[in-house]
């Protein structure tokens, strides 16, 4: 599972650390550590962390996740995951998680799948939910333990029921691709519903496609465009595209025969965007076709404007 992080947040580690001893404390001595890498001043920001590794369990996650990450230096997984054996021993969730991670993989020493689920069943109780589901795929697919899909399901859904949006966002994906598990498009549909109601922007957009598809259930376009618009509106870049072609879907006025003047400018802005942040060749012909349709009838004068708009949202979001 692809996972982003973001310095000083860490994925809200210093919330996490509730089963260490005095959090306040161990979150205060880092301070100046996590403030150097806020401003990615990362040798700094490693030096004051490793000064505070011996004693403090959150210091030695970070170093874990510079190793890992490759900040400011070189990766290595096995360094890395010796750190994390430090915070999860002493009760840092992601690290916990982290650390039945380098055991399922077997980085740095011999895979061991019984090991990694007892790890992954500690940072669940210590509230990573989301290692029910990492534990859960084994189960589903029979690695390193006997294949149980219902407990592989139950423990996912376990985690989900706990309102763990990337849970849900796991369901959904495996009832919608039917892979290892009976495929449900209505229990899919239901699992991108949750997971986007939560602000989950890949669950707005997968349930964006399925409303306008018709997979699941009825086919509904005004909540489609609803769902992907808003995942767009976030940055979400494979939303672009097909908000757009929503718009440019959209019924014309009768008085004029063509889109209305908001829809125009929505088609200009997305397919720009599309243009400017896709990878696939095929995605960006399609922007450029839509969007030489739109600039026959949308007032040129409205471009330098659209265009401010469309630089502030990919500056906003950039990668």
């Amino acid at each position: 599972m692809k996972r982003l992080f973001l310095p000083l947040v860490l994925l809200g580690v210093g919330q996490q650390i509730a089963c260490a001893a005095k959090p306040n404390t161990v979150l205060q001595d880092l301070k100046e550590a996590q403030a150097a890498l806020a401003a990615a001043n990362y040798p700094r920001a490693f030096d004051l962390y490793r000064r505070e590794a011996d004693h403090n369990p959150l210091a030695q996650f970070t170093l874990g996740v510079f190793y890992q990450q490759g900040w400011g230096r070189a990766r290595d997984p096995v360094v890395a995951c010796d750190w994390f054996q430090k915070a999860a021993q002493r009760r840092v969730p992601t690290a916990e998680h982290f650390w039945g991670d380098c055991l399922a993989q077997g980085i740095g020493r011999s895979v061991d799948i019984p090991a990694a689920l007892d790890w992954y069943g500690k940072a669940a109780a210590d509230g990573h939910l989301l290692s029910l589901c990492s534990a859960g795929d084994y189960y589903i697919q029979g690695k390193g333990v006997a294949r149980d899909v219902a407990r592989g399901l139950a423990l996912c859904t376990q985690a989900a029921q706990a309102n763990s949006a990337p849970a849900m966002l796991k369901l959904a994906h495996y009832y919608r691709d039917g892979v290892d598990v009976p495929q449900d498009l209505a229990l899919a549909r239901r699992c991108f519903q949750n997971a986007a109601a939560l602000g989950n922007v890949e669950a707005q957009y997968n349930l964006g496609v399925m409303l306008a598809q018709g997979e699941g259930g009825e086919p509904d376009l005004n909540n489609a465009l609803f769902w992907l618009e808003t995942a767009a509106s976030a940055g979400y870049a494979p939303a672009y595209l097909p908000t757009a072609v929503l718009y440019s879907n959209a019924s014309v006025q009768k008085e004029t025969g063509v889109l209305a003047p908001a829809h125009l400018a929505k088609i200009y802005l997305w397919t720009s965007a599309a243009k400017a942040r896709s990878d696939k060749p095929e995605e960006r012909a399609e922007a450029e076709k839509i969007e030489a349709q739109v600039l026959t009838v949308m007032p040129a004068s409205w471009r330098p404007d659209l265009d401010k708009q469309v630089f502030a949202h990919l500056a906003k979001y950039s990668k």
